[in-house]
């Protein structure tokens, strides 16, 4: 099979295993994502087989995705962000602070103020408020419709009044 052919194939299972996981199928997604990684594998894959895992909790495995896909290109800011995140989760937000760093800076990596943000988490849950307030300004500076980051902000200023 061409590697044209291969990337279709693959791209057709990626499509299929995002509706599953968009509808919380997430055993069929997981499936669908690897059986599409088997074909072709991609940055964006790993990617959102991790995140698939990552909603189950499953964050160790979630972590493991995100690694490949910085393995398949290290240029791809998102699976950087989400160790980040997983690292959060896991209760370990100092071992967050260079994979949210490597997303900040990461070439290819459009949502750039998911990284502020979660900076500004791990500052916050480290009691840097300051360092926490600059995150989230700067999540806010690229997205100013970022709600999220408007209402943790928000709460940080009347937590540090």
């Amino acid at each position: 099979m061409t590697d044209d052919i291969q990337h279709s194939q693959a791209l057709a299972l990626f499509e299929h295993a995002h509706r599953h996981q968009m509808r919380r199928e997430y055993a069929d997604a997981i499936i669908l994502y690897k059986r599409s990684i088997a074909l072709f594998p991609t940055a964006k894959a790993y990617t959102f087989l991790g995140w698939t895992y990552s909603l189950l909790h499953r964050y160790e495995e979630a972590i493991a995705a995100c690694k490949e896909a910085i393995t398949v290109d290290p240029t791809y800011g998102n699976p950087y962000n989400d160790i980040g995140a997983y690292l959060i989760e896991l209760g370990q937000p100092e071992e967050a602070i260079p994979w949210l760093q490597n997303a900040i800076t990461a070439p290819r990596y459009d949502s750039p103020q998911y990284a502020h943000f979660n900076l500004g988490r791990v500052h916050e849950a480290l009691g840097k408020y300051e360092a926490a307030l600059t995150c989230y300004n700067q999540a806010l500076q690229i997205d100013p419709m970022y709600l999220s980051a408007a209402a943790i902000k928000y709460r940080l200023l009347g937590k540090m009044n």
